[in-house]
Protein backbone atom coordinates (compact mmCIF):
# COMPACT_ATOMS: atom_id res chain seq x y z
CA UNK A 1 0.00 0.00 0.00
CA UNK A 2 2.94 1.95 0.39
CA UNK A 3 2.51 3.49 -3.38
CA UNK A 4 -0.81 4.17 -2.85
CA UNK A 5 0.13 6.73 0.08
CA UNK A 6 2.78 8.27 -2.09
CA UNK A 7 0.03 8.90 -4.35
CA UNK A 8 -2.06 10.14 -2.50
CA UNK A 9 0.63 12.70 -0.82
CA UNK A 10 1.27 13.46 -4.62
CA UNK A 11 -2.55 14.43 -5.46
CA UNK A 12 -2.64 16.64 -1.97
CA UNK A 13 0.43 17.96 -2.45
CA UNK A 14 -0.74 19.52 -5.72
CA UNK A 15 -3.84 20.78 -4.68
CA UNK A 16 -1.43 22.58 -1.57
CA UNK A 17 0.75 23.88 -4.34
CA UNK A 18 -2.07 25.04 -6.56
CA UNK A 19 -4.06 26.31 -4.01
CA UNK A 20 -2.13 27.37 -0.87
CA UNK A 21 -4.26 25.42 1.28
CA UNK A 22 -5.56 21.90 1.62
CA UNK A 23 -3.05 20.12 3.29
CA UNK A 24 -3.73 18.95 7.03
CA UNK A 25 -7.82 19.44 5.89
CA UNK A 26 -7.35 16.45 2.69
CA UNK A 27 -5.01 14.63 4.12
CA UNK A 28 -5.99 13.48 7.56
CA UNK A 29 -9.63 12.78 6.29
CA UNK A 30 -8.11 10.96 3.14
CA UNK A 31 -6.56 8.61 5.48
CA UNK A 32 -9.11 7.77 7.98
CA UNK A 33 -11.74 7.54 5.18
CA UNK A 34 -10.10 5.87 2.69
CA UNK A 35 -7.11 3.97 3.94
CA UNK A 36 -8.56 3.13 7.61
CA UNK A 37 -5.81 5.03 9.75
CA UNK A 38 -7.25 5.48 13.37
CA UNK A 39 -7.58 9.00 13.58
CA UNK A 40 -5.22 10.07 15.96
CA UNK A 41 -2.28 8.22 14.09
CA UNK A 42 -3.52 10.05 10.76
CA UNK A 43 -3.24 13.10 12.93
CA UNK A 44 -0.39 12.57 14.38
CA UNK A 45 1.27 11.78 11.34
CA UNK A 46 -0.35 14.35 9.12
CA UNK A 47 1.18 17.58 11.82
CA UNK A 48 4.46 16.18 11.26
CA UNK A 49 3.95 15.94 7.61
CA UNK A 50 2.79 19.59 7.33
CA UNK A 51 5.58 20.71 9.37
CA UNK A 52 7.98 19.01 6.60
CA UNK A 53 6.44 20.04 3.58
CA UNK A 54 5.62 23.52 4.84
CA UNK A 55 9.54 24.41 6.42
CA UNK A 56 10.35 24.99 2.66
CA UNK A 57 7.38 27.17 1.44
CA UNK A 58 8.15 29.09 5.25
CA UNK A 59 12.06 29.65 4.07
CA UNK A 60 11.00 30.78 0.55
CA UNK A 61 8.72 33.53 2.21
CA UNK A 62 11.47 34.62 4.82
CA UNK A 63 13.92 35.03 1.97
CA UNK A 64 11.12 36.99 0.29
CA UNK A 65 10.64 38.89 3.16
CA UNK A 66 6.78 38.00 2.96
CA UNK A 67 6.42 37.47 7.08
CA UNK A 68 5.50 39.71 9.75
CA UNK A 69 7.71 38.11 12.15
CA UNK A 70 5.92 40.18 14.88
CA UNK A 71 2.53 38.38 14.26
CA UNK A 72 4.25 35.13 13.89
CA UNK A 73 5.82 35.51 17.38
CA UNK A 74 2.50 36.67 19.03
CA UNK A 75 0.69 33.70 17.41
CA UNK A 76 3.09 31.41 18.24
CA UNK A 77 3.33 32.85 22.19
CA UNK A 78 -0.41 31.12 22.14
CA UNK A 79 -0.08 28.09 20.19
CA UNK A 80 2.80 26.33 20.95
CA UNK A 81 1.50 26.38 24.69
CA UNK A 82 -1.64 25.71 23.68
CA UNK A 83 -0.18 22.24 21.68
CA UNK A 84 2.15 21.40 24.49
CA UNK A 85 -1.29 21.80 27.20
CA UNK A 86 -3.71 19.51 24.70
CA UNK A 87 -0.84 17.21 24.50
CA UNK A 88 -0.19 16.92 28.18
CA UNK A 89 -4.39 16.66 28.76
CA UNK A 90 -4.28 13.89 26.14
CA UNK A 91 -1.62 11.59 27.96
CA UNK A 92 -2.55 12.50 31.19
CA UNK A 93 -6.39 11.34 30.80
CA UNK A 94 -5.03 8.33 28.81
CA UNK A 95 -8.13 7.47 26.56
CA UNK A 96 -8.65 4.47 25.12
CA UNK A 97 -8.30 3.98 20.81
CA UNK A 98 -12.38 4.06 20.23
CA UNK A 99 -12.64 7.26 23.05
CA UNK A 100 -9.45 9.52 21.63
CA UNK A 101 -10.73 8.26 17.99
CA UNK A 102 -14.14 9.65 18.87
CA UNK A 103 -12.85 13.02 20.05
CA UNK A 104 -10.22 13.43 17.10
CA UNK A 105 -13.09 12.41 14.54
CA UNK A 106 -15.40 14.87 16.20
CA UNK A 107 -12.95 17.59 16.78
CA UNK A 108 -12.06 17.24 12.90
CA UNK A 109 -15.52 17.50 11.58
CA UNK A 110 -16.05 20.48 12.98
CA UNK A 111 -12.53 21.94 11.94
CA UNK A 112 -13.33 20.70 8.20
CA UNK A 113 -16.35 22.73 8.39
CA UNK A 114 -15.41 25.68 10.05
CA UNK A 115 -12.64 25.64 7.00
CA UNK A 116 -14.65 25.26 4.26
CA UNK A 117 -17.01 28.03 5.40
CA UNK A 118 -14.41 30.26 5.94
CA UNK A 119 -13.08 29.66 2.62
CA UNK A 120 -16.32 30.37 0.69
CA UNK A 121 -16.44 33.56 3.11
CA UNK A 122 -12.83 34.67 2.54
CA UNK A 123 -13.57 37.55 0.13
CA UNK A 124 -16.59 38.89 2.62
CA UNK A 125 -14.68 38.72 5.43
CA UNK A 126 -11.79 40.89 3.85
CA UNK A 127 -14.44 43.24 2.83
CA UNK A 128 -16.14 43.53 6.09
CA UNK A 129 -12.40 44.10 7.86
CA UNK A 130 -12.17 47.47 5.65
CA UNK A 131 -14.85 50.19 5.84
CA UNK A 132 -16.35 51.58 2.99
CA UNK A 133 -15.24 54.45 2.83
CA UNK A 134 -11.92 52.91 2.35
CA UNK A 135 -10.08 53.93 5.37
CA UNK A 136 -9.35 50.25 7.10
CA UNK A 137 -10.73 48.79 10.54
CA UNK A 138 -8.16 48.03 13.00
CA UNK A 139 -8.26 46.76 16.76
CA UNK A 140 -6.41 49.12 18.94
CA UNK A 141 -3.06 48.83 19.69
CA UNK A 142 -3.56 47.08 23.25
CA UNK A 143 -6.00 44.36 22.16
CA UNK A 144 -4.39 43.61 18.74
CA UNK A 145 -2.10 41.62 20.17
CA UNK A 146 -3.90 40.04 23.13
CA UNK A 147 -6.53 39.09 20.56
CA UNK A 148 -3.60 37.67 18.24
CA UNK A 149 -2.52 35.34 21.33
CA UNK A 150 -5.73 34.16 21.66
CA UNK A 151 -6.52 33.61 18.36
CA UNK A 152 -2.86 31.32 18.29
CA UNK A 153 -4.33 29.25 21.51
CA UNK A 154 -7.43 28.61 19.35
CA UNK A 155 -5.82 27.23 16.22
CA UNK A 156 -2.55 25.58 18.56
CA UNK A 157 -5.80 23.38 20.52
CA UNK A 158 -7.72 23.11 17.12
CA UNK A 159 -4.74 21.43 15.21
CA UNK A 160 -3.41 19.36 17.98
CA UNK A 161 -6.22 17.93 18.16
CA UNK A 162 -7.31 17.89 14.66
CA UNK A 163 -4.53 18.80 11.99
CA UNK A 164 -6.26 21.08 10.30
CA UNK A 165 -6.93 25.17 10.57
CA UNK A 166 -3.53 26.56 10.89
CA UNK A 167 -4.10 26.94 7.00
CA UNK A 168 -7.25 28.42 6.29
CA UNK A 169 -9.01 29.92 9.60
CA UNK A 170 -5.40 31.03 10.39
CA UNK A 171 -5.13 33.19 7.10
CA UNK A 172 -8.75 34.31 7.76
CA UNK A 173 -8.30 35.42 11.24
CA UNK A 174 -5.09 37.50 10.07
CA UNK A 175 -7.44 39.07 7.42
CA UNK A 176 -9.57 40.70 9.93
CA UNK A 177 -6.81 41.27 12.56
CA UNK A 178 -4.77 42.84 10.23
CA UNK A 179 -6.40 44.08 7.37
CA UNK A 180 -3.87 46.25 5.79
CA UNK A 181 -1.28 43.76 5.36
CA UNK A 182 -0.46 42.84 2.20
CA UNK A 183 -1.89 39.24 0.93
CA UNK A 184 1.66 37.81 0.40
CA UNK A 185 2.62 38.61 4.03
CA UNK A 186 -0.78 36.73 5.50
CA UNK A 187 -0.06 33.51 3.82
CA UNK A 188 4.11 33.89 4.12
CA UNK A 189 3.06 34.86 8.19
CA UNK A 190 0.41 31.87 8.62
CA UNK A 191 3.14 29.56 6.42
CA UNK A 192 5.70 30.30 8.66
CA UNK A 193 4.05 30.20 11.83
CA UNK A 194 2.27 26.79 11.12
CA UNK A 195 5.76 25.17 10.72
CA UNK A 196 7.08 25.49 14.64
CA UNK A 197 3.24 24.88 15.94
CA UNK A 198 2.99 21.25 13.48
CA UNK A 199 6.26 20.03 14.53
CA UNK A 200 5.60 20.75 18.62
CA UNK A 201 2.26 19.38 17.85
CA UNK A 202 3.51 16.44 15.67
CA UNK A 203 6.80 15.78 18.32
CA UNK A 204 3.94 15.50 20.75
CA UNK A 205 1.71 13.28 19.06
CA UNK A 206 5.32 10.87 18.34
CA UNK A 207 5.88 11.08 22.42
CA UNK A 208 2.10 9.86 22.09
CA UNK A 209 2.52 6.62 19.96
CA UNK A 210 0.12 8.16 17.13
CA UNK A 211 2.69 8.98 14.57
CA UNK A 212 3.69 6.31 11.79
CA UNK A 213 6.89 6.93 10.65
CA UNK A 214 6.72 4.03 7.67
CA UNK A 215 3.25 5.86 6.42
CA UNK A 216 5.60 9.42 6.73
CA UNK A 217 7.71 8.53 4.74
CA UNK A 218 5.46 7.38 2.02
CA UNK A 219 3.19 10.79 1.75
CA UNK A 220 6.40 12.85 1.70
CA UNK A 221 7.93 10.64 -1.10
CA UNK A 222 4.83 11.89 -2.82
CA UNK A 223 4.35 15.29 -1.97
CA UNK A 224 7.32 16.85 -2.70
CA UNK A 225 6.92 16.65 -5.74
CA UNK A 226 3.28 17.47 -5.87
CA UNK A 227 3.83 20.90 -3.96
CA UNK A 228 6.46 21.79 -6.81
CA UNK A 229 4.30 20.83 -9.52
CA UNK A 230 1.10 22.48 -8.18
CA UNK A 231 2.87 25.99 -7.26
CA UNK A 232 3.99 26.42 -10.83
CA UNK A 233 1.01 25.59 -12.11
CA UNK A 234 -0.80 27.64 -9.69
CA UNK A 235 -0.55 31.17 -11.83
CA UNK A 236 -2.91 29.39 -14.55
CA UNK A 237 -5.66 28.44 -12.01
CA UNK A 238 -8.29 30.98 -11.35
CA UNK A 239 -8.77 31.16 -7.57
CA UNK A 240 -12.37 32.69 -7.54
CA UNK A 241 -13.08 28.87 -9.27
CA UNK A 242 -10.65 26.42 -7.14
CA UNK A 243 -12.07 28.12 -3.81
CA UNK A 244 -15.97 27.17 -3.80
CA UNK A 245 -14.48 23.52 -5.39
CA UNK A 246 -12.32 22.83 -2.71
CA UNK A 247 -14.86 24.15 -0.01
CA UNK A 248 -17.50 22.29 -1.41
CA UNK A 249 -15.13 19.03 -1.37
CA UNK A 250 -14.78 19.90 2.32
CA UNK A 251 -17.64 20.91 3.52
CA UNK A 252 -18.65 16.95 1.85
CA UNK A 253 -16.18 15.71 3.16
CA UNK A 254 -16.93 17.31 6.99
CA UNK A 255 -20.52 15.67 6.68
CA UNK A 256 -19.37 12.21 5.81
CA UNK A 257 -16.57 12.94 8.95
CA UNK A 258 -19.88 13.22 11.06
CA UNK A 259 -21.21 10.02 10.60
CA UNK A 260 -17.46 8.17 11.12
Amino acid sequence: MDWMYTLSGFLVGLIVGVTGVGGGSLMTPLLVLLFGVSPATAVGTDLLYASLTKTLGGWVHGRRGTVDWKVVGLLSLGSLPAAVITIALLKYLALDKKTLGSLVTGVLSVALLLTATALLLKGWIRKIAQRSDGTVYELHHRYLSAATIITGIVVGALVTISSVGAGVLGTVALLFLYPRMQAAKVVGTDIVHAVPLTAVAGLGHLTLGTVDLVLLGSLLLGSWPGIYIGSHLSARMPEKVLRPVLATMLLVIGCKMVFV
